[in-house]
């Protein structure tokens, strides 16, 4: 009888232990199929770049950036209760610790901020949050490896020159109309 509850006692502890905590992760998840919003990843091959035209810190910058994900909420006279609710869901997420707020532009109902998850040299994550109260909002995770906000100025540089393949953007046009 003794091993049962030393079993029952493991998984319990195992359950307790899983982090029940809002993460912007589980919000994109949960949120990907929900008619109101806009799902979208983009690759790093959005940017079609010849690397041989880079340089060695451009090529570097690259290389730290794997993906973007994007989810828009698209505001419309049937949804306002849904988008104040959802926006609130977000802004609360960004407020955890793990969230380090880079800037923060406009007031809290509409405006921008830009945060990150990680060190100053070993970014994990660049998160964008932007929001209109005529139109919705969106978040734009940046997921990659080692960024820093060097490899980010660079990186906004080689976006300036990219030929990016729209096709991958095309679901957003929905946002926009």
């Amino acid at each position: 009888m003794k091993p049962v509850y030393s079993i029952a006692l493991f998984f319990s502890l195992f359950l307790f232990s899983c982090n029940q905590e809002p993460t912007l992760q589980k919000y994109f998840v949960e949120n990907t199929d929900n008619k109101n919003f806009i799902a979208l990843d983009v690759s790093s091959d959005i940017l079609n770049m010849d690397q041989t035209q880079l340089s060695s810190e451009q090529k570097t910058a690259l290389q730290s950036f794997d993906k973007m994900n994007v989810l828009a909420f698209k505001l419309n006279g049937k949804n306002k209760v849904q988008f104040e609710v959802e926006r609130a869901k977000v802004n609360l997420i960004l407020k955890d610790k793990k969230y380090q707020q880079l800037m923060k532009f406009g007031s809290g109902k509409e405006g921008a901020s830009v945060s990150y998850v990680g060190s100053d040299e070993h970014i994990e994550e660049f998160v964008f949050f932007a929001n209109k109260k005529e139109t919705g909002f969106a978040v734009i995770r940046v997921l990659g490896k080692d960024m820093n906000p060097t490899n980010i100025m660079t990186m906004m540089q080689v976006i300036q020159k990219s030929n990016i393949a729209l096709e991958q953007l095309k679901p957003l046009q929905q946002l926009i109309k």
